[in-house]
């Protein structure tokens, strides 16, 4: 079929006038499956059991929380976040697309991480991913988060994070990465703005460009502590948590990672690494 002039009609791609943000942010960022098969499967390891009922804190759109929701009959979720209107988001687009028995052991709660109620309590696994937990810039604050995650897991609870690291991370540098849709390609660009290596803050933004020459620009912003690894397994431990284990990702041979993380005592001096911890309650 063609247009009007015979011309052949193609999908318009993506624009900065007619993207949604937080689509765009699930294709370039969230890999929220491969994030369930890790914490899925460590847990069972160190448990020797599956998990039932996780938390996700700073859960944004709670999309880890419905993709928990759709693994197995038995899971529940609770997602916790203090922006209504990126909830709502998830609410709309990604809860309702569950079933609705999925959608049933699914809450997505409007509430600060560290008041999680009854509802976030007593749970097998706490989840702070995409380094959200970077928000407490000083050492008091994220022990406190810490110790009150472990108050609030159930008995044998785990605790899983990420971390970023490498001596770029403490670079203001732009990432560029072209993204391959079915729609049509973008560019999803991880701008390090500003880095203070007195206090350790760092501005971040998330900028997306399109194939129409339109941009994006602050989709996301984020200001942070760039905490070092070392300083988040102390502070675990501080909090009282016990077996802090950091799990590194393994080397597909060509300069890049492999996507398979297991339990490390060493790593490498990458100049840039993401890897996993997780904690023992």
């Amino acid at each position: 079929m063609t247009a009007a002039g015979g011309a052949s009609k193609r999908p318009s791609g993506w624009t900065a006038a007619t993207a949604d943000r937080h689509v765009l942010y699930t294709h370039a960022v969230q890999s929220v499956e491969a994030e369930i098969d890790f914490v899925d499967s460590t847990y069972r390891e160190i448990r020797g059991k599956p998990a039932r009922i996780l938390r996700e804190d700073f859960c944004g759109t709670g999309a880890t929380s419905c993709e928990w929701a759709r693994r197995r009959p038995q899971n529940h979720a609770v997602g916790l976040d203090r922006d209504q209107a990126t909830l709502a988001w998830g609410g709309q687009n990604i809860l309702s697309k569950l079933s609705d028995s999925e959608r049933a052991r699914v809450k997505l709660l409007n509430r600060d991480v560290r008041e999680p109620g009854r509802e976030g309590s007593g749970v097998d696994m706490v989840l702070a991913m995409n380094f959200s937990y970077w928000i407490f810039r000083a050492r008091e604050e994220l022990r406190a988060y810490f110790a009150r995650v472990r108050e609030t897991l159930g008995s044998g609870g785990v605790f899983f994070l990420d971390h970023y690291g490498g001596f770029e991370s403490m670079k203001e540098q732009r990432d560029k990465r072209e993204i391959k849709t079915r729609k049509g390609p973008f560019t999803y660009i991880w701008d390090q703005k500003t880095y203070d290596p007195i206090t350790g803050k760092m501005d971040c933004a998330i900028h997306f460009h399109f194939a129409d020459g339109t941009r994006m620009r602050n989709a996301f912003t984020y200001t942070w502590r760039l905490w070092t690894l070392p300083e988040i397994q102390e502070l675990l431990s501080e909090a009282g948590f016990r077996n802090v284990t950091v799990y590194w990702e393994g080397d597909d041979k060509k300069g890049s990672g492999n996507g398979v993380f297991t339990p490390a005592k060493q790593g490498e001096a990458c100049a840039a690494f993401i890897c996993y911890l997780s904690a023992e309650k």
